[in-house]
């Protein structure tokens, strides 16, 4: 996978300090690197003013004591507080300290009156309890009289691997180092820490194969190599035929899932739909075919046409004993499968039995109530979505503005390109259309998951305020060129390396 695009838990995090300074780097060359980092970005986007930089007892406060220096010589007037006693400073924090010539008072909220620029240097990302006392205080207290506030690494009171609110207030800037963490991007915590530069302070890239990630943030990088590619000799059957279990009364959800499958590139889809729904069925679909399941025997005639090459079932399927048996016999065919919305409710009661069925490539796409009717987990929404992952054999789009693509073997990816339009109704029919559209044309489950959950979130953003759930299949076609124009192609290369593990 792509190691731009790499997400480091804290303690990967820590593994990389390690053994950058193992390489030559001193901690305190690092810590410099980093504080002067931070001053260039804030003198980037504000002119001089008054700053007050809150500083803890640990690595986070020295590079606070970094950014005031610099600050300083930038000719700002620069405050500096500290948490707690001055000689709690060790190591590479207490050199930092020793440099900064200025007065160091104690941490309080009465600092912050004619200071209109805070930064957060108290505590890193490795919090694991409430902030409490003066730090949090001082915070609630700058946010109150809606000062800007920088945070170092990540807002003080922000737990780096899960996102967690302990505290922590929003801030206009976040500027971390080397990679993101998965703060960065999981909800709550990506809303706290508003603009994030991620700033290169001298660790090597090298690093990275040594503590092998194996979370992402998702990227067109990770899976553009992967796409279907468009040739000169295929035909429809060899770009894919997408089938689509369609219900009734509730009919729009598998026509959007069905139009998105098409517009993504698959070379056939079908409905498959009760009789008595044909006519909604076929009067509002042209290119996409209608199959009408008059007898039992209709639908095992449809499904063991091996040119179908993915099945979804679940969007206005109404759950049950028929949509559970049909979702264990569209499992049965080995082929690659979408399972979602009522398909996956119909075994809130049999989980074990839809995990056993699983057969071939097989992604499932929840919201948190159906992941909820499913799994007994409990934790972050990452740790959440591995264990159901690892649990269930299927690749699990676990949705929301922070959706998380997790795979059995453990890798995972967090999307944060879903702009907050796309809670309508409809748009996750919509998502697993755009998946299995991927899938029929033969892409690997978890880049189909990961590439189709980046298309979405795209497609959305182009339409902006008003978007209906009907809007995004027609978005994808501009989505798809703008991509290849971007990527420097008209297609992708085809080379299947960008997901291996």
């Amino acid at each position: 996978m792509n190691p731009a695009t790499a997400v480091l838990d804290v303690h990967r995090m820590a593994e990389a300090d390690r053994l950058t300074v193992a390489s030559g780097i001193g901690a305190a060359d690092l810590m410099e690197n980093a504080g002067r980092a931070v001053a260039r970005e804030i003198t980037r986007r504000w002119p001089a003013q008054a700053v007050l930089v809150l500083c803890g007892p640990g690595g986070n406060g020295g590079d606070g004591f970094v950014v005031a220096r610099h600050l300083a010589d930038a000719g700002w007037t620069v405050q500096v507080a500290l948490l707690g006693p001055r000689d709690e400073l060790r190591g590479a924090a207490l050199e930092k300290a020793n440099r900064w010539a200025g007065a160091v008072g104690g941490l309080a909220p009465e600092l912050l009156a004619q200071c209109p620029l805070i930064v957060d240097a108290i505590v890193g990302a490795g919090l694991n309890r409430a902030l409490g006392g003066a730090a949090r205080e001082t915070l609630a207290a700058a946010a109150a009289a809606r000062l800007t506030i920088v945070a170092v690494d990540v807002p003080s009171g922000l737990q780096g691997d899960t996102g967690a609110d302990l505290g922590a207030v929003a801030c206009a800037l976040t500027v971390t180092f080397f990679r993101k963490k998965p703060a960065h991007l999981l909800l709550p915590g990506r809303a706290l820490c508003g603009e994030v530069v991620v700033a290169d302070i001298g660790t090597p890239g090298s690093v990275l194969s040594r503590i092998a990630p194996d979370l992402y943030e998702n990227d067109p990088r990770l899976w553009a190599a992967e796409l279907p590619l468009l040739r000169d000799q295929a035909n429809k059957y060899t770009r894919g035929h997408a089938l689509v279990m369609g219900g009734y009364p509730m009919t729009g959800a598998a026509r959007m899932a069905a139009r998105a499958a098409a517009r993504v590139g698959a070379g056939l889809t079908t409905v498959a739909v009760p009789a008595v729904a044909l006519p909604i069925y076929a009067a509002a679909l042209t290119s996409i075919m209608v199959r009408p399941l008059t007898a039992a025997a209709d639908f095992e005639t449809l499904i063991a046409d091996p040119r179908i090459t993915g099945l979804l079932i679940g969007p206005g399927a109404g759950a049950g004993e028929e949509t559970r048996a049909r979702t264990l016999a569209l499992l049965a065919t080995g082929r690659a499968v979408l399972v979602d919305a009522d398909a996956l409710t119909s075994f809130q009661d049999e989980a074990a039995t839809l995990f056993r069925a699983i057969r071939g490539p097989c992604v499932f796409t929840p919201h948190e109530g159906e992941f909820r009717r499913l799994f007994s987990l409990t934790g972050d929404k990452l740790a959440r979505a591995r264990a159901a992952a690892k649990i269930s054999g299927a690749v699990i789009v676990l949705k929301g503005s922070d959706t998380v693509i997790a795979a059995p073997d453990g890798r995972a990816i967090i999307n944060a390109n879903a702009p907050a339009t796309l809670a309508t109704a409809g748009s996750g029919d919509v998502l697993g259309g755009i998946v299995l559209g991927l899938l029929a044309q033969g892409m690997d489950a978890f880049a189909a998951a990961a590439a189709g959950v980046w298309l979405h979130g795209a497609a959305a953003a182009l339409f902006g305020p008003g978007l209906l759930a009907e809007d995004l299949p027609d978005l994808l076609p501009r989505v798809l060129r703008e991509l290849a124009t971007d990527s420097g192609t008209s297609s992708a290369s085809g080379s299947g390396e960008a997901l291996k593990p």
